[in-house]
């Protein structure tokens, strides 16, 4: 008779094991600290000199979030993500201080059919295209973004009330896409979509993705509510914050793994219709990215990386009168290099140094997070900097 307490809670605790299994919340985060070296950036009209800044994010943006799922039974769950970005050096929230600036979503994930989250997300060219590139999270990241972030791949836009499907890997094939609405009477003033593939088969991976963003006109703050947020940050140098009635990117790339070493390729083509960055007068403008990429273990701890874009850019329309009159087809060149020693799974120290050359008439280097645009053709950036996760 004594054995049947004791078996009765020995099943209470068996069972309470078993819900807390089915059901999980995880913390996690990744601080990147360092200090940054930038050449030539123009302070003014006439001024100019060397930056030396300590900085945050340069490869990964600093963030912590919260991860749950909870398991609904028959290969169902329920699974949210809420991930804040902040910036380690002064503590302020990042993506225009939001708290959740990054991601924020809730969804189904079915094992056999995929899943399906809303809220604020990554699009398609993130999902498919970015990890092949070095805009990877697992490479350079946000230094080695393609000039002004044109193409997206470093996700400097969230896609806000989005909806999107995210297929199971079907033998190396996944597929996907996302809508994010306007939020508003008028459908298109400011709405997304896009969608992309990815096919994995032994040492070959490739991946494609579309991008287009409608209405979201060339005067910031059309309509704030809706899928892209024009004023994050409130500058023309943040790629898709340049504005335009129609943008559309198409995307694609290639890795091959040779035993230690990853060599890669991505293009990238970037339209942006009814614009008025660089001066222009509602005018269009393109952005055609090459990158080459490689990376390689030298030793478990030690990892080397390079990459080399080729932007060749085509302005058309009409300048606007007061403003400064640029070429009609700018072009941009920057190589990326990468050192890492990793102490451990979860730390590691990093070396970086980008160089980057403009061609045209007034156009300006600007690498991505230098702290400002060069005041000639050229940019330098190195920088030396500490990363942690957990």
């Amino acid at each position: 008779m004594k054995k049947v307490p004791v078996l009765l809670a020995l099943s209470g605790v068996f069972a309470a094991s078993a819900a807390h299994a089915q059901s999980s919340v995880t913390l996690y985060g990744l601080i990147d600290a360092g200090l940054m070296y930038t050449n030539n950036v123009k302070t003014s009209a006439t001024a100019h000199g060397s930056l030396f800044q300590a900085t945050s994010g340069t490869i990964n943006g600093s963030r912590f979030g919260l991860r749950g799922a909870e398991d609904l039974g028959g290969g169902l769950k329920a699974i949210f993500v809420l991930e804040d970005g902040f910036n380690v050096q002064n503590g302020k929230f990042g993506q225009n201080g939001r708290m959740f600036g990054r991601q924020a979503f809730v969804g189904l994930s079915g094992s056999d059919y995929g899943t399906v989250t809303l809220g604020r997300q990554y699009d398609s060219l993130v999902d498919f295209v970015a990890p092949l590139s070095g805009t990877a999270g697992t490479f350079g990241d946000t230094g080695f973004a393609h000039p002004f972030d044109n193409d997206n791949l470093n996700h400097t836009l969230r896609m806000s009330n989005s909806v999107k499907y995210m297929s199971s890997n079907f033998s190396g094939l996944k597929f996907g896409g996302l809508y994010a609405f306007s939020n508003n009477t008028d459908f298109a003033q400011n709405r997304a979509y896009s969608a992309g593939a990815s096919f994995e088969y032994g040492p070959f991976k490739v991946a494609a993705g579309y991008l287009q963003i409608n209405g979201n006109g060339a005067v910031p703050q059309a309509n704030a509510s809706g899928a892209i947020d024009l004023g994050e940050p409130p500058t023309q140098t943040a790629g898709f914050r340049f504005g335009a009635d129609v943008q559309r990117t198409i995307g694609a790339g290639l890795n091959y793994s040779i035993g230690p070493a990853v060599v890669g390729f991505v293009y990238t083509n970037s339209f942006f219709e009814g614009t008025q960055s660089f001066n222009l007068n509602n005018g269009s403008q393109r952005f055609n990215n090459y990158e080459l990429n490689a990376k390689y273990s030298l030793t478990p701890a030690v990892s080397l990386g390079i990459t080399d874009t080729y932007t060749d850019a085509h302005l058309s329309g009409a300048f606007n009168a007061a403003g400064t009159q640029y070429g009609k087809d700018p072009k941009y060149n920057q190589v990326n290099l990468q050192a890492v020693y990793a102490f451990s799974k979860r730390t590691d120290v990093y070396a970086e140094a980008m160089y980057q050359h403009a061609i045209g008439q007034n156009v300006v280097a600007f690498i991505n997070t230098s702290g400002g645009a060069s005041s000639t053709a050229n940019q330098v950036v190195a920088t030396v900097g500490m990363r942690t996760r957990f």
